[in-house]
């Protein structure tokens, strides 16, 4: 398996919190010592972190499940559990974060970005947070939530300030090698790069980045070769070079139907991601110029590739001719395109916080006065409810009633004994509705396949 790994789907679990303790303080001559029982502690958050020490992302791709730890339960003596310990997952800078159905959810960008992608489950609470005048002992606590699961997807887009465009075996490496102190893998048989190779080059007073993209070749746009996979390397680059081949022997090539092919792909790309290629900088280079015919071929092809209005520049990266001119017109571009970008943003986190819907739930019929109740709160409290004590469930029943779930369904037509789901279709459970009854509603029993409900 490669070392380099530039894609990665991870399924991701945050902790759950901690039940609370329902737990009565018993001390001799002290009968009525009180509820004393402490709240459950969050569960852990699952976080991403660009970490300049991580360049890929084969250990995701190895082992794409990964847990936050959960939050402990509370204990007697007003005692709180412990909140679970945040995991901490480190990606390369430049790291796209996006959904399963590809929305975009974060762009990691600058050492130190952080993104809460799956927050921690809250801890229930004990009896004694529960404790009201109306109810000084309650014998029940509320259960921990479960953590947010997540299904995300991770993308590298190198972070690189030109990046060398070609055919396999233009050259790229060597220029890379020759102009850096990159050493990347250099051989004469095609596709020899099958990882973007980083260099940093520094010329007068600017010091840049130049990334080669490897695997170029017509139809690489629609998946052939190793392009479709790499091409999302330049999309960060502010300068393209492309890097022609004077010295090729290939049938049909040359430096200027090379040029006009791999402007296809960058357009074919570019409209297929949506992402416009076109308006970066470009520089023209005719490399391997130190074989006889290759410099007289670079010698035929300048004029015609300058009447483009395209900067040529004649070079060896076996004899380093033209690598000094070339380095200052690459920082020539790159110090523009810095000065006329806007400010960077300080390093940031990345917070996605909770929607939060203006009606806290719906009663939606279903006929033969059967009704669903939707709505995150309700939902929320279902699954915080302990049905095997009748207490609690009875504590449900008046937060419910307090919410207005009794009037709204009377309005929505429910008679005595109407079957009322609270939750979705795959995670629900059901009442038998009695409107003379207040706090001592009894459910049939949870539907559905969350155990929690049970």
């Amino acid at each position: 398996m490669p070392d380099f790994v530039d894609e990665a789907v991870l399924q991701l679990k945050a902790g759950d919190g901690g039940h609370g303790c329902a737990s009565v303080h018993r001390e001799k001559f002290k009968p009525l010592g009180g509820p004393d029982g402490g709240n459950g502690g969050r569960g852990g958050d699952v976080v991403l972190e660009v970490d300049p020490q991580v360049a890929t992302l084969l250990e995701y791709q190895r082992r794409p499940h990964r847990k936050a730890r959960n939050g402990t339960p509370g204990q007697g003596g007003h005692r709180s559990g412990a909140n679970g310990e945040d995991l901490v997952l480190g990606v390369p800078d430049g790291t796209v974060v996006t959904g399963p159905d590809g929305e975009l959810i974060a762009d990691l960008v600058g050492v130190g970005t952080r993104l809460i992608v799956a927050q921690g489950g809250v801890g229930g609470l004990g009896n004694a947070a529960l404790a009201s005048p109306r109810r000084k002992a309650p014998g029940f606590a509320l259960k921990g939530e479960e953590g947010e699961s997540i299904e995300v997807k991770l993308e590298i887009k190198t972070i690189a300030d030109v990046g060398l465009v070609g055919f396999p075996s233009a050259g790229k490496s060597s220029l890379i090698a020759a102009l850096s102190a990159a050493r990347p893998k250099i051989a004469d048989y095609p596709f020899t790069t099958l990882i973007p190779n980083l260099g940093v080059v520094e010329a007068g007073a600017t010091q840049y980045v130049v990334a080669d993209v490897p695997g170029l070749i017509p139809g690489a746009s629609e998946g052939k070769g190793l392009g479709l996979s790499f091409l999302r390397h330049v999309e960060r680059c502010s300068t393209l070079v492309h890097v022609l081949d004077c010295a090729t022997y290939e049938q049909g090539r040359d430096p200027v139907s090379d040029l006009e092919s791999i402007e296809a792909e960058l357009r074919a790309y570019g409209e297929r991601t949506e992402i416009d290629l076109t308006d970066r900088p470009r520089i023209v280079v005719l490399n391997k110029v130190d074989v006889p015919d290759g410099r007289e071929l670079a010698e035929f092809v300048t004029p015609m590739l300058q009447e483009r209005g395209l900067k040529v520049i004649a070079v060896s990266a076996a004899t380093r001719e033209g690598l000094r001119e070339l380095s200052f017109a690459m920082a020539e571009q790159v110090a523009a395109a810095r000065a006329a970008a806007p400010t960077p943003e300080p390093t940031r986190v990345v917070l996605r916080p909770r929607e939060i819907g203006e009606i806290p739930f719906e009663v939606v019929p279903l006929g033969d006065n059967t009704f669903r109740v939707r709505g995150d709160k309700t939902a929320r409290w279902v699954r915080q409810t302990d049905f095997s004590n009748d207490e609690a469930v009875g504590y449900l029943a008046d937060r419910l009633n307090r919410l207005g779930i009794e009037e709204a369904l009377a309005k929505a037509g429910a008679t005595e004994g109407a079957e009322v789901y609270i939750g979705t279709e795959e995670d629900s459970v059901v009442f038998d509705w009695d409107p003379s009854v207040d706090a001592e509603a009894t459910p049939i029993g949870p539907r559905g396949t969350d155990s929690r409900l049970g």
